[in-house]
């Protein structure tokens, strides 16, 4: 059985993912971590402020979902005491990331995603073999307005792929009015990126592309917090058989 402990596992997603881990017979619920809700209960775990709570309980894999101006620190702290992590928090930098493939290692594996939902992954494979057909693409991305980050690491690593797999610049990406200048959205690796953030949203994307005389949309929507589960507890199970740094959740879909 897996020990597993949930950092920001107060938070929508994190307490989400506690009981899917207390749910799943393989693994085992042993910490909690939340600093700004010490004390407070997590089905049968109390949720300590330290991230020495997941020594204290023997953890072998830490799943993060905290905020992007903690989750590096956080995941700094694993590797350094041999615990595995698991990050959905959005918000690394290319930079960082080539920190954790440096500093992760035999001891302490460490899995970064930017979408643990399956169909957001499919989504960006789909966008990125469209672009090789279709010369142009801009992305849209919906999430609720308590989403810290903009673009979403989704939206970002789409771009990135889509950009990748074309090999050039998009067609169409020009910077619109002088006097708007961020009306055309966010210039990621030449593939315009517009954020929404409004309430009533979850987590969504749209892909289009364009060709003459045709369009194409590929659309993802997270409608509710479930959908992040089974990624999750994909990559939990995974990791200590994945050394290094591993970015997202499709190398797992492929089997070992």
């Amino acid at each position: 059985m897996i020990r597993v402990g949930v950092l920001g596992a107060a938070g929508r997603v994190g307490g989400e993912i506690c009981r899917a881990v207390a749910a799943d017979p393989a693994l085992f619920l042993a910490a909690a971590v939340d600093p700004g809700h010490a004390g407070a209960v997590v089905g049968d775990v109390e949720v300590s402020a330290s991230l020495d709570a997941l020594l204290d309980a023997s953890v072998e894999v830490a799943v993060d979902f905290t905020h992007p101006g903690a989750v590096m620190d956080n995941v700094r702290w694993c590797i350094a005491h041999r615990v595995h992590a698991v990050v959905g928090t959005t918000g690394i930098s290319a930079g960082e990331l080539e920190e954790l493939r440096a500093l992760a290692g035999e001891g302490a594996h460490v899995l970064v995603c930017p979408n643990f939902a399956i169909g957001a992954v499919l989504m960006m494979r789909f966008a990125e073999q469209a672009a090789r057909h279709l010369p142009a693409a801009e992305i849209v991305e919906l999430h609720h307005d308590g989403k810290a980050d903009a673009p979403s690491g989704t939206a970002i690593a789409t771009a990135q792929r889509i950009a990748a797999a074309r090999g050039s610049e998009a067609a169409g990406a020009a910077g619109g009015d002088v006097a708007h200048p961020g009306a055309r959205g966010a210039d990621v690796d030449g593939i315009r990126v517009h954020a929404v953030r409004l309430p009533g949203l979850l987590a969504h994307q749209e892909v289009i592309l364009g060709g003459p005389g045709q369009t194409l949309t590929i659309r993802h929507d997270s409608t509710d917090r479930s959908s992040f589960m089974p990624g999750v507890l994909l990559a939990i199970h995974a990791i200590a058989s994945r050394p290094g740094l591993t970015v997202g959740i499709e190398p797992l879909l492929e089997g070992p």
